[in-house]
């Protein structure tokens, strides 16, 4: 573990004086909200909280930090799920972007943008539509995320099936490093193949190498037609036949296929009569279908022709009318990810598999999980369309905390095993973080180890940055 700097009041004098009115924060009360992410699940109380304005505040904030070996960690908006965010209890500084929140620019020609990390996706997307074009990240924690947390950890969504992941959007980066320096690789330029990309170093590493502080990010074309859907299936079997035709069938204008078994739709139904059955009777699995263009093809014609030759398939299904209706459609995935826990803890998994391979493994998945824990409530969601599956456990109502905790670690045991045998990924989109380290490191080569331990020695060789997410901590006194 990293040592708390052993004189704290001068620290805290030195950090004040680099930033602008209120951007050092040390009172208790201050800092609670910074302390526990939007899980609930993590909590660690900051040495204190920086809140730099500008790239030379958090130059000179990383500068002083490096030369007096203070562990840091960056902060967004607190919405991931892995604890990356979130201190070590009393130990480290927090670092928030929340005060650069800036649009630097945003091209319609270049269909670029440039944003500081900072600022709120939803914020962002906004910014970009009024500019008659589209930023396709998207997810349910968009009004309050932030692109430098996104970027940081690589953030997917209901549109990487057709956009791809957070990696795929990303034009260039402007990142502070360890020891203060800026590098700036903020451009707009599709084609620049000038030795190594380092903004893919940077893209994903949970603040572990640098703090990005702006990033320049595609955008497309405004859509000016949506189309959204909800089908019921006889199993996921047949959702993924289903989605083999749409990616045909729809072509490049398929934007989102989210599946939904039973059990979730029954979670968002439960909690009072706003949530009706959709379909007229219940289905094992529900399939979430989006297309979305532009130009002179009808979209609406294009789907229901789609449907209506996929009746083999289909038992049943509403084809929204209006955006009103179709948003309503949406709520049923998005309320269900609120509901699953009844306001208490539960199990949160993020794998991938094969595409062709999904279907078998959530139906080995289920059954190791039934036969393991049959008092647990399994919970499975996911976008087809890029491997990724959810699947939650939620604890029987009134189980004591520590047996909450041996069923996760027995749930997530389960499922981890069945990942394996199927190639999979035990983190698709939500990282490593601390929360996942202990399953991620046991299953890294030591090839893959080796290199990932270096480039964290050559980009942050006191390790202060984020020590203790992804790899295995060191401490800050061990290194130069």
């Amino acid at each position: 573990m990293n040592a708390v700097p052993p004189n704290s009041a001068s620290l805290i004098a030195a950090l004040a004086g680099m930033l602008s009115d209120g951007g050092l924060l040390t009172e208790a009360e201050d800092l609670v909200r910074y302390s526990r992410d939007w899980s609930g699940d993590h909590f660690g109380r900051p040495l204190a909280v920086a809140r730099p304005a500008s790239v030379e505040e958090m130059s000179a904030l990383m500068r002083h930090c490096h030369a007096e070996r203070v562990p840091v960690v960056p902060q967004g908006g607190l919405t991931g799920l892995v604890g990356a965010a979130v201190a070590a209890d009393g130990n480290e500084v927090v670092v928030s972007l929340e005060r650069m929140n800036k649009i630097r620019s945003i091209s319609p020609i270049d269909f670029a943008m440039v944003v500081e990390a900072g600022c709120i996706l939803e914020d962002a997307k906004r910014a970009a539509e009024a500019n008659d074009c589209i930023l396709p990240i998207t997810f349910g924690a968009q009004g309050s995320c932030r692109i430098g947390g996104n970027v940081a950890t690589n953030a997917g969504g209901f549109n990487v099936l057709r956009y791809g992941m957070t990696r795929d959007l990303v034009l260039g980066l402007e990142v502070v490093l360890a020891d203060g320096r800026v590098w700036n690789g903020l451009k707009v330029l599709r084609k620049d193949n000038r030795g190594y990309d380092l903004k893919q170093v940077f893209i994903g590493s949970e603040g572990t190498l640098g703090i990005v502080t702006a990033a320049a990010l595609k955008l497309f074309p405004g859509p000016t037609q949506i189309e959204t859907a909800l089908v019921g299936l006889r199993s996921v079997e047949d959702a993924m036949a289903l989605y083999a035709r749409a990616r045909r069938g729809c072509s490049d204008l398929l934007t989102a296929f989210e599946l939904i078994l039973r059990g979730g739709i029954e979670i968002t139904m439960r909690e009072g009569k706003d949530f009706p059955d959709p379909l007229a009777e219940a289905y094992p699995a529900y399939v979430l279908i989006e297309v979305s263009g532009g130009g002179l093809i009808n979209l609406k014609d294009m789907l229901l022709s789609f449907l209506a030759g996929a009746e083999d398939l289909v038992q049943d299904g509403i084809v929204a009318s209006t955006r009103a209706q179709a948003e309503r459609l949406w709520l049923y995935r998005e309320i269900m990810v609120e509901r699953q826990g009844r306001g208490g803890r539960y199990l949160r998994t993020d794998v991938s598999v094969p595409i062709s391979k999904l279907a078998d493994f959530v139906t080995d998945a289920l059954f190791e999980l039934k036969q393991a824990r049959p008092d647990a409530l399994p919970v499975t969601y996911g976008h087809v369309g890029d491997g990724n599956i959810h699947l939650n456990v939620v604890p029987p109502e009134g189980m004591g905390a520590e047996a909450i905790e041996h069923l996760f670690e027995q749930a997530e045991a389960e499922i981890f095993a069945v990942v394996d045998r199927y190639g999979g990924s035990i983190s698709a989109e939500h990282g490593i973080g601390r929360v996942k380290q202990r399953a991620f490191l046991e299953r890294i080569d030591p090839v893959t180890l080796d290199l990932a331990a270096g480039i964290k020695d050559a980009f942050d060789p006191r390790h202060i940055l984020s020590n203790g997410r992804i790899l295995a901590s060191a401490s800050a006194l061990d290194y130069r």
